[in-house]
């Protein structure tokens, strides 16, 4: 009998620590190889204050550039041009000069002295030996995303409300009422300022590991330049995101028509508490019948 209670007590705890390893040590283990990758082969370029800049406009440019061959592309090429919800109103050299020119103009005026100041002024960052689970990894994420839209859904909407603030920083923005990738950062020094600070003090707020930080910057990176893309495709997140509660290239599209709706940037439950959501439907996709809030626009 006492053999049978020690195989038996033995059984129970080998099933423990299976159910331990398969659990809650799972999620332990997903992230921690490619975090120990990291540190070992990039330690000293994960560390500098330089990297989450560096990651960043790297992210948009490439992005950018993507959408860009394909906005060329898609007057001559029919399996492209029937994704853009303008497809009779091609992308022109014009359009990619003078937007890529605002945003060279950002970046260099605003964005490099940034990186500057924060290489000499920020210590390197501290690196954790262990990587986030993969629950916290989400969550955090999740966080980020539910805090930034809160605060720019305000922000906007502000923006819009109050016309010195429209006029003085948000208005050129809405120069183009059909928005295409480079239009994201077509914008204030302000406006880039302000949605630049939120995603870089909101993982910090959360308390967020470095990694899930850097995935927020570059998953809010990609969310901005396929909100403005100009393009529907069966692969964007709005079409993934089921009920409508994801926002997308549909409905900022619509909101660059109709500038008094659809103000956040991921969700959709702040415009709909708000009475500010709109569909998009055929009529917001022509340039007919806009509000005169949309002052000197570019075709």
């Amino acid at each position: 009998m006492s053999t049978r209670r020690l195989l038996r007590t033995e059984s129970l705890s080998w099933m423990s620590e299976v159910g331990n390893v398969t659990g809650g040590q799972f999620q332990d283990l997903v992230l921690q190889p490619f975090w120990d990758y990291l540190q070992q082969n990039h330690h000293d370029f994960l560390r500098s204050p330089l990297f989450p800049v560096f990651l960043s406009v790297s992210t948009y440019f490439i992005l950018v550039g993507l959408y860009t061959v394909l906005d060329l592309l898609a007057p001559t090429w029919p399996s492209i041009n029937r994704y853009r919800l303008h497809p009779d109103r091609p992308v022109t050299w014009p359009n990619i000069w003078t937007t890529l020119g605002v945003t060279m103009y950002n970046h260099l005026l605003y964005v490099f002295p940034a990186a500057v100041a924060q290489w000499l002024w920020r210590p390197p960052t501290p690196l954790p030996r262990e990587a986030p689970t993969l629950l916290s990894f989400f969550l955090g994420i999740l966080g980020c995303m539910v805090v930034f839209d809160f605060q720019y859904y305000l922000w906007h909407l502000l923006h819009h409300r109050i016309p010195w603030l429209y006029r003085t920083f948000h208005a050129v923005h809405h120069q183009y009422n059909q928005p295409f990738s480079l239009v994201t950062q077509y914008l204030s020094g302000w406006e880039l300022f302000s949605v630049g600070f939120w995603a870089t003090v909101d993982p910090i707020l959360l308390q967020c590991h470095c990694l899930t930080t850097w995935s927020f910057m570059v998953f809010n990176v990609y969310v901005s330049t396929e909100d403005h893309c100009g393009y529907d495709f069966p692969w964007s997140v709005h079409n993934l995101v089921p009920f409508g509660l994801w926002g997308g290239a549909p409905k900022h599209d619509a909101h660059h028509q109709r500038p008094g709706t659809n103000f956040a940037p991921f969700f959709s439950h702040w415009d709909w508490l708000a009475g500010t959501h709109t569909v998009p439907t055929a009529s917001s996709l022509t340039a007919a019948g806009e509000p005169d809030e949309i002052k000197g626009r570019k075709d």
